[in-house]
C-alpha cells in the first residue's frame, strides 16, 4: 500500500467515523427530545445525556487533529467504549435488533480508521 493510499484511506475512514460520531453528539448535547427519550429509555439518566455529547464531539475533534498523538489514543478508546455500551445497552433493553448492526457497521469504520492511523504513524 502507498503511502498516498494510506493518508486516503485514513482520511475516509475518519472523517466518516468522526462525522457520524459527532452527528449522533449534536442532539445529546441539545438536549433534544429524541435523544433524551432514547437514552433514558435505555435505563441512564437525564444528565448522562449532554455529557456523552460532549464527550463525542471532544474525542470526534481528537482523531481529527494530527497533532494530538496521544491524546488520539484515548480518543479512539472513549469512541468506542461509547459504541460498546450502546449496543449492549440496546441489546439489553430490546433484544437483538437492526441497530446492533448498525453500531457494529461504525465500530468496524472506526477500527479500518485506528488501524490506518497507526500504519500512517509507524
Amino acid at each position: 500500500m502507498t503511502m498516498k493510499n494510506l493518508k486516503i484511506y485514513y482520511w475516509v475512514s475518519t472523517i466518516v467515523f468522526a462525522g457520524f460520531m459527532a452527528f449522533t453528539a449534536v442532539p445529546d448535547v441539545l438536549k433534544s427530545e429524541d435523544a433524551m427519550k432514547f437514552i433514558m429509555a435505555l435505563g441512564y439518566p437525564d444528565y448522562f445525556v449532554p455529557f456523552i455529547g460532549v464527550a463525542k464531539i471532544l474525542g470526534s475533534l481528537a482523531i481529527c487533529l494530527p497533532q494530538l498523538k496521544k491524546i488520539k489514543e484515548w480518543a479512539y478508546a472513549g469512541l468506542f467504549f461509547d459504541l460498546i455500551a450502546a449496543g449492549y445497552s440496546i441489546l439489553m433493553v430490546g433484544g437483538f435488533n437492526a441497530g446492533i448492526f448498525f453500531i457494529a457497521a461504525v465500530i468496524l469504520v472506526g477500527a479500518a480508521s485506528y488501524y490506518f492511523n497507526t500504519k500512517r504513524q509507524a
